[in-house]
């Protein structure tokens, strides 16, 4: 089984940390692809860098030639799964869903700890479309940049955690969702201070996907993700300037 995980952002060192907790849960005898967009922002922390990033990695995933069994969208309330969902017959699962749902079977409430205050609006935007917002308590913010997870990651850390026991202490959530899938790998050290269970998206996402491959699952296409009606689409890919 080849399962391809597209990074949001055209940030190559957390697309390799991305795929590496990807590696770390698969099952024995799944590839992991890790795919950093050729265009776009280096992190995603707004509606038009979020946009942009829904194209960039849609032109990334048809680009790729070699047969795959399911793709991984890893951003956390970013757009565009429901266009790969259309341009492909294989499993797509964003990480924001898989994070949630997963929760769901662990405990009656949620939240969800993320970067920026400016990326909460996504994130309860997404959960809401996808039916995911009954048992959702609370989404908050860290208040430290995406990029941030790699320049200071003590700081990030730290900031994280806080986030994560209040969210525990004051909004009465029994499980945690790390919000962005460059916090792979913090899971540990968020448990250790809560004591709740924590679910980072990246692997999640990896064991549903394995789980709709294996039960031979593929996107329906009968009607809200039946392939784009053939048309013409003028001055697209953008010619490249000079």
């Amino acid at each position: 089984m080849r399962i391809l995980v597209a990074n949001v952002n055209t940030t190559e060192s957390m697309t390799k940390s991305i795929a590496s907790q990807a590696e770390a849960v698969a099952a024995p005898g799944t590839e992991i692809v890790g795919l950093t967009p050729d265009f776009g922002p280096e992190s995603c922390e707004g509606n038009y860098e979020s946009y942009l990033a829904a194209i960039a990695v849609m032109e990334k995933v048809r680009a790729y030639q070699e047969p795959y069994d399911a793709v991984i969208q890893a951003g956390y309330g970013e757009h565009g799964r429901e266009g790969l969902q259309e341009l492909l017959d294989v499993p797509v699962v964003d990480i924001t869903e898989a994070a949630a749902s997963t929760a769901q079977f662990l405990g009656h409430k949620y939240s969800v700890v993320t970067t920026l205050d400016r990326a909460v609006p996504l994130i309860e935007d997404r959960l809401k479309l996808a039916g995911l917002t009954d048992r959702l308590a609370s989404v908050r913010a860290s208040g430290l940049p995406v990029l941030a997870l790699e320049e200071d990651p003590d700081a990030a850390v730290a900031a994280i955690v806080e986030q994560a026991v209040a969210a525990v202490e004051s909004d009465h959530a029994e499980v945690i969702c790390l919000g962005c899938g460059g916090m792979a790998g913090l899971t540990e050290q968020v448990v250790a201070r809560t004591g709740v269970p924590v679910v980072d998206g990246v692997a999640a996402a990896v064991t549903i996907a394995e789980s709709l491959v294996r039960m031979g699952l593929t996107t329906s296409k009968v009607r809200t993700y039946a392939p784009p009606r053939p048309k013409r689409i003028r001055n697209w890919p953008p010619r490249q300037a000079g």
